[in-house]
């Protein structure tokens, strides 16, 4: 059950997506939010005597702003739940974003981060250092949310038998039946026979839903690809899958079905575990 949820904002315009999306959430689940902005070490560190012999500039000021702007961000996370009628609390700490993110995250049911944060404009990767600390280190549901981002419409559940997706399938089990939208149930497997194993699987953890459950398989092309297009195609609001595929410890080290569907989907990737 998601009673619990905690929403990370750097205060940038493109995490107010994810502040929108979690809040949105909230209500809809009648869930509490918790609020995390974090004062960056290396930011407020950043300036040091280096050896060059150029002094530092007064760090007060820096850390002073830093920790301004994180309370506005808080101010402004609070005053959407407020608007939309949850229950809510923020809090501003100091360290390694995607550390103390982890770290309170253990309170919550599901964390919610924003794929793009204030430095978005100046990456070359798709996704940012502190989310993708984020889903390689937390324990629990962690949901990634991009600018594009929209809570309406179908979950597609990304179902390969793994732990995770079995977890990933009981959650949306959850989602669906609280928020009122259907399931779309992604299978995609080179052997016709598995694929029906997996679906005969996944029919037991979400036939009883009061809600559509449809199907969909794929036997051609990359799974992540197949994954984002069928979200794509039937307008869906959250993409639910397993942090880890079948072979837990390559995908850690290799990327994995998972990591790929985060970088690329326009559409929030909720990660279980």
């Amino acid at each position: 059950m998601i009673s619990t949820i905690l929403v990370a904002t750097d205060g940038s315009e493109a995490c107010a997506a994810s502040e929108r999306f979690g809040v949105t959430l909230a209500a809809r689940l009648k869930a509490r939010l918790m609020g995390i902005s974090v004062v960056e070490d290396r930011l407020a560190r950043g300036f040091q005597e280096d050896g060059l012999g150029v002094t530092p500039p007064p760090m007060e000021a820096v850390t002073a702003y830093l920790k301004s702007r994180a309370e506005a961000a808080c101010r402004r996370l609070a005053e959407r739940a407020h608007g939309e009628g949850v229950e809510s609390s923020c809090d501003v700490m100091a360290g390694i974003a995607d550390d103390r993110i982890v770290e309170r995250g253990q309170q919550a049911d599901l964390t919610v981060v924003g794929r793009d944060g204030q430095d978005a404009a100046y990456r070359s990767g798709l996704i940012g250092s502190t989310v993708n600390g984020v889903i390689r280190k937390i324990a629990r549901p962690a949901l990634v949310v991009p600018s594009t981002a929209q809570l309406a419409g179908p979950i597609v559940l990304a179902f390969d038998s793994s732990p995770g997706s079995r977890i990933g399938a009981n959650l949306a089990v959850q989602l669906a039946t609280r928020l009122g939208e259907p399931i779309h149930v992604f299978v995609d497997s080179k052997d016709k026979g598995r694929a029906l194993a997996r679906f005969e699987e996944v029919r037991a953890i979400v036939g009883s839903l009061p809600v559509p459950v449809r199907e969909i398989s794929s036997t051609l092309g990359r799974p992540d690809v197949k994954i984002v297009d069928s979200a794509r195609e039937v307008r869906a609001s959250l993409i639910v899958m397993g942090a880890y595929g079948r072979n837990r410890i390559t995908d850690y080290f290799l990327g994995s079905n998972s990591a790929a569907v985060v970088r690329t989907s326009p559409i929030a990737v909720l990660l279980a575990r």
